[in-house]
């Protein structure tokens, strides 16, 4: 058995989480696919502490970069800047988990 040198889960701000449920709440009424999943997670974070599989928090960004791209024209800019500064902030989240650890050993 082979395990992964990367975490397969992260731990999140609140404030991220909640605002994440929100953005994946509209993203799941205007049906983008595979909303739901990450919904239900980030809905009940708060019993886990925040702490999410690496890979709900992917598809969550991908989701919300999706709703941004389907609602650009149709939503205020503030609201559009909101929804994909979540969406970065969980991209972002999920490429510092994926970073290989700095040694202070020199090579």
């Amino acid at each position: 058995m082979t395990s992964s040198p990367f975490q397969r889960t992260l731990t999140l701000p609140a404030t991220v989480c909640e605002q994440a449920a929100q953005h994946l709440e509209q993203a799941s009424r205007r049906t983008v696919e595979g909303a739901g999943a990450p919904l239900k997670a980030f809905r009940a974070a708060a019993d886990s502490d925040y702490t999410l599989p690496v890979s709900m928090v992917e598809q969550a960004a991908s989701c919300l970069l999706v709703l941004a791209t389907e609602t650009a024209q149709s939503v205020r800019p503030s609201a559009l800047r909101a929804t994909i500064a979540v969406a970065l902030r969980l991209r972002d989240a999920v490429e510092a988990v994926h970073q290989p650890a700095l040694t202070t050993r020199f090579w």
